[in-house]
């Protein structure tokens, strides 16, 4: 089979871009990258297919937009038994130690264990877990459904992280520290937790291959996005629909777009695209945004209008986004012209649905805990975005990962108080 031609349309800091070329080189396939928001060719030839948004991927003529793996696979002619890490022997070159190596299948040997402590979820505050919790001898197993898909793994730059002086993506600050973990003995698998039973002084975590037993846990499986889409959205993914104002903005330079979101990410998107835009319009679901969010800065921006209690229904459009249909705060339904709609609903909600009732969660779901994240099941333990934090950082999800980890090493060691790890 002749090597396909790949090129990849990308822009700088777009994580989706990031996702697609790492993709492909651990593929195996070599690409031709045309960065649309360096070269001003690129970004026209992008305008002039009527594709207003990175990463766009042709593969031998056929456009994929975003990342969309099933179609790179089925362009790519790509099984599960190809998709290996490509290695150049000739210049000595190694596989690099990604999630792909570190994560791996449920075994036999692995169900018949009895781990003292499992971390349901290898985010930052799982993989930090993991660590503390391997360097403590604790036999530690580490849980995640998809690795590569959770927030911090998706975050196209990380530069504030303590003692991480180069700026790196999300992704390769997560790999750091599930490597490290594995450097002291953690293990790490791939598969969904389906239930769970805290009932007895061991607990039974159930997946697809089986029941993995466990002396203490730890629950770090992060928060979620709601999975309805708005009519239209799908369709002009790419097209007139976004989610990132970094990747895209400089597509809409002095048009009209419309932003929709109740939360921090909103504020900020639509702060980031009125420096482009004729006009952004904000729409606001709800009377109040959620969390401590301030947007005086916004509301003296005079090209920005905000709107309060208007609900998007539907984007329309032919080739790309023409229209929007609105309903406005008296409930009437309404049709504005919109170049662009960038969309941040519902913000983030804590995966726990698969606890049930095994521990206490409040209204929305999040599982309540005690200063040392002990949840109402004893020997149980949650962290992270499962938790309610005052803000949703990756060195706060550490921070959660190490304190129930030595909170794991206390109750399975039945010591009477924590003890810290010095050297």
């Amino acid at each position: 089979m002749s090597k396909p031609e790949i090129i990849v349309y990308s822009s700088t800091g777009c994580p989706y871009c990031e996702k697609v070329k790492s993709a492909l080189k651990d593929w195996g396939f070599e690409y031709e990258e045309r960065n649309a928001s360096i070269h001003k060719e690129y970004f026209d030839q992008l305008k002039e297919r009527k594709i207003f948004g990175t990463p766009a991927t042709l593969i031998n003529g056929k456009l994929v937009l975003g990342f969309q793996e099933k179609k790179f696979r089925k362009l790519l002619d790509i099984t599960d038994e190809t998709a290996s890490v490509a290695v150049d022997t000739s210049k000595g070159d190694t596989p690099k130690e990604n999630t792909d190596t570190i994560f791996q299948s449920i075994n036999e040997r692995v169900l018949d264990e009895v781990y003292d402590f499992v971390t349901i979820g290898g985010g930052p505050a799982g993989a930090s877990a993991a660590l503390y919790a391997a360097r403590g001898k604790l036999k530690t197993l580490v849980i995640d459904k998809a690795p590569k898909a959770g927030t911090l793994a998706i975050t196209h730059k990380i530069a504030n992280y303590p003692g991480v002086r180069e700026e790196l993506t999300g992704l390769e600050l997560l790999e750091r520290m599930q490597a490290q973990a594995k450097d002291f003995g953690a293990e790490f698998v791939r598969s969904t937790v389906l239930s769970v039973d805290f009932s007895d002084e061991i607990k039974k975590i159930e997946v697809a291959e089986g029941i993995i037993k466990a002396k203490s846990v730890f629950i770090a499986v992060g928060a979620k996005a709601p999975s309805s889409k708005i009519k239209g959205e799908e369709e002009f993914t790419g097209r007139g629909v976004s989610y990132c104002s970094t990747c895209d903005a400089a597509f809409y330079q002095d048009q009209v777009v419309t932003v929709v979101g109740d939360n921090e990410e909103a504020i900020h998107e639509a702060e980031t695209l009125a420096k482009y835009c004729k006009t952004v319009r904000l729409l606001i679901p709800t009377e109040k945004l959620k969390g401590d969010v301030v947007f005086t800065q916004l509301e003296n921006q005079p090209n920005v209008e905000i709107y309060r209690r208007h609900r998007l229904r539907e984007i329309t459009g032919t080739d790309s986004v023409e229209k929007i249909i609105i309903l406005n705060d008296k409930k009437e339904e309404q049709t504005w012209e919109s170049d662009g709609v960038f969309l941040y609903l519902g913000g983030m909600k804590p995966g726990t649905d698969f606890l049930n009732d095994s521990v206490k969660r409040d209204e929305e779901g999040y599982v309540v805990v005690d200063d040392h994240l002990r949840t109402s099941a004893e020997g149980v333990f949650a962290g992270g975005d499962a938790r309610r934090t005052p803000i949703k950082q990756a060195v706060i999800s550490a921070a959660d990962g190490a304190i129930a980890a030595l909170s794991a090493e206390q109750h399975v060691n039945k010591r009477t108080k924590l003890r810290p790890q010095y050297s």
